[in-house]
């Protein structure tokens, strides 16, 4: 019988048996990452059938997010303990099941749940992913190049879910998104346990129940009013709820640092080189997730493309990110500093904020390089943060590495949406007109459905005006992005260029020992 938990030994180069295994890694990671954004152009479809409330709508969206991010550090830990293969194939089991209830859902409430399991397995999948590719590549050229092509997939699966979720809702109904999931899980659960290598710590310990509820009340709370401060403002409830999130991750670091068997270790902290790459990959996630929340309504509202055409045009920025990672990987590999490559990708990205500060109420093709831009930039920094951390932290921590580097990024992109969503929605309100309606004064969107009801010219002036406030606030936006880029830049140079992956340790027994 042929064996499944093939592993290289440390330092040995793997074979065709582990790049086949990682084309079979590749799927959920792609699904998982396209979820994110899948529901995109699909929710007005989903509002005309089940018609949520305002507020159903809103959890119908982000009830994803905040599981996956909740859950994160608590999948990686258990990955850890029970194996990285057997919580890969759990998740991809829940994944699927809840992908086909989702597509099927027939009231508001049951898509929700439904995206609320989406978010479970995605938990477990991402961290299992990331660690089975430090399980399977020892070698740290081809761990680079395996963790370039990862990253790669990653930020190209957001923007493809969006482009899938056009042109599915344009061609059928809006829960085939969710059916696509169907093969590649069906895939993975027959591949896997033939092609994945099966992978665990021994050593470590018992889980810490009490570590999961501390874990979920530190992050859920801190996400959700990030989020929201851009659309609702500096209100007290959303402050309250950062600030409560803030006292509970004390509460849960203080736990970690008094267990005896902590769900985050505080020694892999102490690893060379692995806190300076969480922090920076989170600045990343920050480039990342602020551009994507203003060229999406800038390419649909303010060039008024249709949600089909909106999606095929963004799907032109990522070309660009799968040019970036390989190359990066190349000049790292050719003795190039790693401080000075990240470095240069948080300043390529920052270019790309610029050109988006440049842009006004018809450009397009300006605005489409500046996303392919600044999202080469930002891979870049992301492969190599995540092939840094992963070198630093031992084999048997793989899993829990994993997750604090995907928790980071879900921190960091929920903060460069009440950052620089902040700046944009203070600049529009300036801009737009005190007479202008009320529903006009909040968003862009609101002020072109105001816009559809006025007569002739009084329409067609409050529509340019709308348009031109929210081009001047993502320029604005843009610029506080740029300035937080470059400042990433300067840290990258001073955190990293001492910063050295220590020697890989000693890769599992197939038995995980």
């Amino acid at each position: 019988m042929t064996n499944p938990t093939h592993v290289p030994p440390a330092g040995r180069r793997a074979g065709r048996h582990e790049w086949t295994a990682l084309a079979v890694l590749m799927l959920p990671l792609l699904l998982v990452s396209m979820d994110v954004s899948v529901l995109y152009f699909a929710i007005p479809a989903i509002s005309a059938d089940l018609e949520p409330s305002g507020t159903q709508q809103l959890w119908i969206f982000d009830i994803y997010a905040f599981v996956l991010a909740g859950l994160l550090m608590t999948m990686g830990s258990l990955g850890d303990r029970i194996g990285r293969r057997r919580l890969l194939m759990f998740g991809a089991a829940a994944f699927g099941a809840a992908s086909l209830a989702a597509a099927y859902a027939s009231s508001a409430e049951m898509l929700i749940a439904a995206r609320a399991v989406l978010g479970i397995g995605g938990a477990t999948l991402m961290p299992s992913t990331m660690a089975l590719v430090r399980t399977m590549f020892t070698d740290p050229g081809q761990r680079a190049k395996a963790i370039g092509i990862w990253s790669g997939v990653m930020t190209g699966g957001i923007a493809l879910g969006s482009v899938l979720s056009g042109v599915l809702v344009e061609f059928f109904w809006w829960g085939s998104v969710f059916l696509v999931n169907l093969p590649a899980m069906a895939l993975l659960l027959l591949l896997g346990p033939v092609l994945l290598p099966e992978s665990k710590s021994e050593a470590a310990g018992r889980f810490d129940l009490l570590s999961v509820p501390l874990s979920l009340a530190a992050v859920l709370p801190v996400v959700y009013g990030l989020k929201e401060i851009p659309s609702e403002g500096w209100h007290v409830r959303y402050v309250v709820s950062v600030t409560v999130g803030l006292l509970f991750a004390a509460l849960f670091v203080h736990r970690q640092r008094t267990t005896a068997s902590p769900l985050i270790p505080p020694a892999l902290f102490r690893s060379h080189g692995f806190t300076p790459a969480v922090v920076l990959n989170l600045l990343a996630a920050f480039g990342m997730m602020g551009s994507a929340f203003f060229t999406t309504q800038y390419i649909q509202s303010v060039l008024d493309k249709s949600a089909l055409e909106a999606s095929l045009w963004a799907l032109l920025p990522s070309v660009l990110i799968g040019i970036a990672a390989p190359v990066t990987t190349q000049l790292v590999q050719r003795g190039v500093n790693r401080a000075y490559v990240v470095c240069g990708g948080f300043v390529t990205a920052a270019g790309g904020y610029g050109l988006l500060a440049a842009a006004g109420t018809d450009s397009l093709w300006l605005v489409l390089a500046g996303a392919g831009v600044l999202a080469s930039g930002i891979v870049t920094v992301m492969s190599q943060m995540t092939d840094l951390a992963l070198g630093a932290a031992p084999v048997e921590k793989a899993g829990t590495a994993s997750s604090l580097l995907e928790t980071g990024q879900e921190f960091g992109g929920a903060l460069s949406m009440a950052l620089l969503g902040s700046i944009g929605t203070a600049i529009y309100h300036h801009e737009i007109p005190s007479s202008a309606p009320a529903p006009a004064r909040e968003t862009l969107g609101g002020a072109l459905a105001v816009a559809e009801h006025l007569p002739g010219p009084a329409g067609t002036s409050l529509a340019a005006t709308a348009r031109e406030a929210f081009t001047t606030g993502m320029q604005g936006a843009a610029i506080a992005g740029a300035a937080v880029l470059l400042g990433a830049a300067g840290l990258a140079v001073g955190a990293l260029r001492a910063a050295r992956p220590r020697p890989a340790a000693a890769a599992p027994s197939p038995s995980g020992v």
